[in-house]
């Protein structure tokens, strides 16, 4: 299982538009074969500051999810919006390592 953080700066007086964007993209992730749940949360220290919390069955999942032309226009929609680009990083539960 893997966590996907998808970070996002988006400004105050665009944000409305912001959770309708990412809403129909989690949306249409919960769709796609390997997802697993999904949440996005909003910094109570900064107010432009947006972290979702995405989870997939594993990485070849997601890459097939991310590469899709309906994520790609949606994404490209936030990005254009919020005027930045999204950041994204992949995380996974720690193995233990034997000698």
């Amino acid at each position: 299982m893997i966590k996907v953080m998808i970070k996002r700066r988006a400004p105050v007086e665009k944000q409305t538009e912001f959770l309708d964007l990412v809403t129909k993209l989690r949306s249409e992730a919960s769709r796609q074969a390997g997802y697993i749940s999904g949440e996005t949360l909003h910094s109570g220290e900064n107010p432009e500051d947006f972290l979702v919390i995405s989870i997939w069955e594993d990485e070849f999942f997601w890459k097939k999810w991310i590469a899709t032309d309906e994520r790609k226009a949606l994404q490209g929609k936030i990005d254009a919006l919020i005027g930045s680009p999204t950041e994204y990083e992949i995380y996974r539960y720690p193995r233990k390592v034997t000698s």
